[in-house]
């Protein structure tokens, strides 16, 4: 007779990876936040891995990939920064940020630890007790959260709201959290292949943008990217080797 298996029997599950501090997680939340704003490839499946375990990630404003650029670097995560202008009579130009071979796996583990741990705090909803320190490292959560949305989410800016379009429906349920720990309430609307979340204009906007205002940088050792000309033929028609002043590309839509 075969002996069954009992409990103590069963292999060992994977440890939890120990939460992020405060610091740590409030620059991975929004790198993952930043991550999420860009649209996903085309030709991916529902079902495939999130855009974390991506050697790469590419933004169509120059502010965004740095700042991307920015908080990757304080994770202790090299990045290389590629520069690609195509077009014919719409200019516009694509900012490519590569991460190393050996730096892939800390990068996703990173960024997946602090989308998940940020979200958790942010949709959670206040604890009860919770100390004064937490309750304004959850509101920075949320500055974050729209701080990344704005700069690389498709902003929609009419007389009576401010809104930014996302493909990424997570991201979106945490905006509106996050106006709500602001003290803004916001709107979420379906469109067409993506998410309009929009706050009103007058005090609720001037709130939410004054929250999302780049706050002092860390102590950080900075280097300056590294930035080559590339192309990608699926998408750019022709490419200039050098910028003029005069002839400023335009910046693609996002949404």
């Amino acid at each position: 007779m075969v002996r069954e298996p009992a409990l103590l029997d069963r292999p060992p599950s994977p440890a939890t990876p120990p939460p992020l501090d405060w610091l740590t997680l409030g620059d991975a939340f929004e790198a993952a936040c930043l991550l999420r704003c860009t649209p996903r490839p085309t030709a991916a499946r529902p079902a495939v891995a999130l855009s974390s375990h991506s050697p790469g990630v590419e933004f169509n404003r120059e502010d965004a990939a740095e700042r991307m650029r920015q908080l990757l670097a304080r994770l202790d995560i090299p990045v290389t920064h590629e520069v690609a202008v195509g077009g014919l009579r719409r200019r516009y130009e694509l900012h490519r940020l590569w991460v190393p071979r050996e730096h892939r796996g800390a990068y996703a583990r990173m960024l997946d630890a602090g989308w998940w741990q940020g979200r958790r705090e942010l949709l959670g909803g206040p604890l009860p007790g919770a100390s004064p320190a937490r309750r304004r490292w959850v509101s920075r959560l949320a500055a974050a959260a729209w701080r990344s949305a704005l700069l690389a989410g498709g902003r929609h800016v009419r007389r009576h709201i401010l809104g930014v379009r996302l493909t990424d429906r997570e991201l979106a349920a945490v905006l509106i959290r996050g106006a709500a720990v602001l003290n803004v309430p916001a709107l979420l609307r379906p469109g067409t292949g993506c998410f309009l979340v929009s706050v009103a204009d007058g005090p609720d906007r001037e709130r939410i943008l004054r929250s999302a205002a780049m706050e002092p940088g860390r102590t950080a050792a900075m280097e300056p990217p590294t930035r080559t000309a590339a192309m990608e033929p699926a998408r750019t028609a022709v490419m200039e080797p050098a910028r003029t002043a005069a002839s400023q590309p335009e910046r693609r839509p996002a949404c």
